[in-house]
């Protein structure tokens, strides 16, 4: 075993325990929170790769039930325990099949560590551009390919933790890179912006560090609003040829 592999087993113990905050839990509930509040009728809500539907039942018991539960997942076994928490969950290809739902539908959509699971991530988007209703809500959350441990990786040459070749995160994302990403030809502006986890420290310096300086946290976190522009983001991709056969749509 090399050097570098001892270390970084060592940092692996180190963070067992911490995980959970790579998914900012508290950090989506409360975005969530604070935008369906404002609506008179029940809101509608999708997730999009919601696992076991965590986000969502969090988000329904602290809005006591007073809203529409939608998510996007294709285990069989995690659609079935959404299912019997209330969620109404289907099975899509969120690269290649439309979303099932029409324009203008959803208040919210949650995309909490998937964007960096996909290659066609711009015909996701522009899926979501279609279904989500102007000045309605998007929160991401994504492996911070720039997370200080991963700076730290890097500089030593190696692979970065949250983007190995031998794992299943074929994108690599940062702050400036989503924010350029999601805001070229103004379809979406950011709101607000957190890091949550600070790996390997213990939670309650995570917590700390993570506030301190959300560009190095382990996991970001971004709400941005759908402007009122019209058509979808896939439109980004008619001005500009990036040598690669994204999909764009049937």
């Amino acid at each position: 075993m090399t050097l570098y592999q001892t270390i970084y087993n060592k940092a692996l113990k180190l963070k067992e325990g911490t995980e959970h905050l790579t998914y900012g839990r508290a950090i989506v509930r409360n975005w969530a929170l604070g935008h369906t509040s404002q609506f008179d009728e029940l809101p509608k809500i999708l997730d999009i790769g919601c696992g076991k539907g965590d986000d969502l039942s969090g988000i329904g018991e602290a809005l006591g039930r007073k809203c529409e539960l939608h998510a996007i997942e294709y285990y069989d076994e995690y659609r079935k325990l959404c299912e019997e928490k209330g969620i109404q969950a289907k099975e899509v290809n969120i690269e290649r099949d439309v979303y099932p739902w029409e324009d203008n539908f959803f208040d919210l959509v949650i995309a909490n560590q998937i964007i960096e699971h996909t290659k066609d991530t711009f015909y996701m988007i522009s899926e979501i551009s279609r279904i989500l209703k102007p000045d309605g809500s998007l929160i991401i959350g994504i492996p911070n390919l720039a997370a200080w441990h991963d700076r730290l990786i890097l500089l030593l040459g190696q692979q970065p933790s949250g983007m190995k070749m031998l794992g299943p995160h074929p994108r690599g994302i940062t702050r400036p890179a989503l924010k350029q990403f999601m805001e070229c030809d103004g379809f979406f502006e950011l709101i607000d912006f957190k890091g949550s986890g600070f790996y390997p420290f213990p939670e309650s310096v995570a917590n700390i560090l993570a506030r301190l300086f959300p560009s190095l946290a382990t996991s970001t976190f971004f709400l941005f609003k759908r402007t009122k522009k019209p058509g979808t983001f896939i439109e980004v991709l008619k001005s500009r040829f990036f040598e690669t056969n994204y999909y764009q749509g049937s």
